[in-house]
């Protein structure tokens, strides 16, 4: 069987893997020959809880939002409007899920995404602070996705995302309802 090989401005990706679905996209562990890479198609799946526009162009200006604040995160390496994906560096280690389930959250995780909030919410911005959306290498924390909103209290990470960051009924719940 054939391995399946996305394009990108030209450029073929072969896909490893699938690494996850969101709200806007597609995920996939690809390879352009030399290095891995994630490359994220766009969807146009319907998704109850989130209204969009032009995805395509959200996540650029996401992008560019977040790098203006100074949020680590992964380089945008090429995008193709036409296609509807994006070329990403890939940041290789676990998720922040991946350690709350083996319940082996470390302080300096909680410190590193209070420092993410405090760049953040003077900028009037928040992210999805869902724990699958962040992984640890080398000890620092990295955003991976390129999603952030204006900020509202209800959203941001005190009031919503921690509820995720540790083993509690709202962690426990997501995980018995998604099969984990």
């Amino acid at each position: 069987m054939e391995p399946e090989i996305l394009t990108v401005n030209g450029a073929p990706y072969t896909i490893l893997r699938l690494l996850g679905k969101g709200k806007g996209g597609y995920s996939y562990l690809a390879s352009d020959g030399l290095r891995e890479v994630v490359v994220k198609q766009i969807h146009h799946e319907p998704c109850s809880y989130y209204q969009f526009g032009d995805k395509m162009q959200a996540e650029l200006h996401d992008y560019q939002r977040l790098r203006e604040v100074g949020i680590r995160m992964p380089l945008l390496l090429s995008a193709d409007g036409q296609a509807e994906r994006i070329v990403k560096e890939y940041i290789a280690g676990d998720t922040v899920f991946d350690y709350v389930r083996r319940n082996e959250m470390q302080p300096a995780f909680f410190s590193q995404i209070r420092e993410m909030c405090a760049q953040l919410y003077p900028a009037g911005l928040n992210i999805d602070y869902f724990p699958t959306n962040f992984v640890v290498r080398d000890g620092l924390l990295y955003y991976i996705d390129f999603e952030c909103n204006g900020y509202q209290v209800q959203w941001d990470f005190e009031h919503w995302g921690i509820k995720y960051w540790s083993r509690t009924l709202e962690f426990q719940e997501y995980l018995r309802s998604h099969g984990g």
